[in-house]
């Protein structure tokens, strides 16, 4: 089966890597990473609350991509650095992750 064309047609189903619940997302990254000293293969996110994200972004008024990785980062008890040395790939899957988090279902 054609993934790409699988989310295209059906754009509720989640990707094998993406597991999400009610309080949070667990994410499978393609390549392992080390963070806080430790190589895991998994990056586990709970959901925010308004004033984390307010917090964000008022440290960053103007720079969206330092407002996500402070948020992510705080939300999966990892360094903004340990973030940043995510491949482009694990990186979109961590933003990916968060915004399946944040929707409201059946929307």
């Amino acid at each position: 089966m054609n993934t790409s064309v699988n989310a295209k047609t059906y754009p509720n189903e989640l990707p094998k890597w993406l597991v999400v619940t009610d309080s949070g997302v667990t994410i499978t990254l393609s390549t392992p990473s080390e963070m806080n000293g430790v190589k895991s293969d998994k990056i586990v996110m709970r959901s925010p609350t308004v004033r984390e994200v307010r917090v964000c972004q008022q440290a960053h008024p103007n720079d969206e991509l330092a407002v996500d990785a402070m948020l992510f980062a705080s939300l999966a008890s990892i360094g903004e650095n340990d973030l940043m040395g995510l491949t482009l790939k694990d990186y979109e899957r961590v933003k990916s992750g968060y915004f399946r988090m944040v929707e409201e279902d059946d929307v």
